[in-house]
């Protein structure tokens, strides 16, 4: 499957079948049990992003690079600018290289919050403040 660049999801064939034996491999891999690789959504100067296409054709964009969230106030949305990220529950990490994830408390000028959704994903940042 490196000719679409995608990774695979599915069960090894080298992992044996609980008595010992090696499975035998009954099919090759479908075109549509591919993913696609992590997307490491870095904090920048402007938003960055790519558009990809779907499975059946439908549209969609990767976030690349980010500056701005959509942050959920009392009063409503606003768009807000990103500071730093001040923490990452997938990876300690992520916040040393400023990786933001879904779960990830990034601070803004309204102050620290939660990402909400999959940056990588859709395409835009939706977080709570905290």
């Amino acid at each position: 499957m490196s000719q679409f660049r995608k990774q695979h999801h599915g069960r090894s064939n080298t992992k044996s079948s609980g008595n010992g034996k090696k499975k035998l491999k009954f099919r090759d891999k479908q075109r549509s049990e591919s993913g696609d690789y992590f997307v490491a959504t870095k904090l920048a100067e402007s938003n960055r992003s790519t558009k990809i296409r779907r499975k059946g054709g439908a549209p969609g964009t990767r976030l690349k690079a980010v500056a701005f969230a959509n942050v959920l106030t009392k009063s409503g949305f606003k768009k807000t600018k990103i500071t730093r990220v001040v923490e990452s529950k997938n990876n300690r990490n992520f916040a040393r290289q400023n990786i933001i994830t879904k779960g990830s408390v990034i601070a803004t000028e309204l102050g620290n919050a939660v990402v909400l959704n999959r940056p990588g994903r859709e395409g835009t940042i939706n977080a709570r403040l905290v």
